[in-house]
């Protein structure tokens, strides 16, 4: 294993420098995948046909809303490679005392976070469960001496590292913002992930 190497392995923050992501907002949020693999599905005739792995990510953003009270869904779309969304934090919770501990689990990084884990771990179920129904099935004759394909599969990274986001501050931004969501699929040939 590589050692740490502050001159090689720095990551420079990409978020805005002092702002406080667990205020009240709206915020446009991109997220891809590791290496921008397509694994949600395809996009046919301009729409977004979800594969079993898009359809997890799409319910588990649903799902978002429900476990945080202070989190509303606007537009979002799940592509082949990434993931749009509009996301508002309807008022801040915790602790607002300046110098005092504050928990980071109520900011936009936590909810990325969450939803990250809560995919992951949900496809990963999905992959075990699929080869444990192939082995009752019969599918397998014999007990299998080697990890199959499927277990295999549970080595692979779903989302990279970190995610975009953007601080919605008006209207027309979130109008544009919200319009590009809707007809990513539609631009999908355009989109700067297309080709990856």
């Amino acid at each position: 294993m590589n050692k740490y190497n502050p001159q090689k392995h720095h990551r420079r923050s990409i978020r805005l420098q002092g702002y406080d992501y667990s205020q009240e907002g709206l915020y446009f949020i991109t997220i891809c995948c590791q290496d921008r693999t397509h694994l949600f599905g395809e996009i046919v005739d301009g729409k977004m046909i979800l594969n079993s792995y898009g359809e997890i990510a799409q319910k588990e953003w649903q799902n978002t809303s429900a476990i945080r009270d202070n989190v509303v869904l606007y537009d979002f779309v799940v592509m082949p490679n990434h993931f749009h969304s509009i996301l508002k934090i309807t008022f801040q919770k915790g602790n607002n005392e300046i110098g005092k501990f504050q928990s980071p689990s109520q900011t936009v990084g936590a909810i990325i976070r969450g939803y990250k884990i809560a995919t992951i771990k949900k496809i990963k179920d999905f992959i075990l469960f699929s080869e444990r129904a192939n082995i009752s099935t019969g599918e397998l004759q014999f007990a299998p001496t080697a990890p199959t394909e499927k277990i295999k599969e549970l080595d692979f990274k779903i989302w990279q590292r970190n995610y975009y986001e953007h601080i919605i501050r008006n209207e027309e931004a979130y109008e544009r913002i919200s319009d590009y969501i809707r007809d990513n699929p539609k631009r999908w040939n355009e989109d700067k992930f297309y080709g990856i």
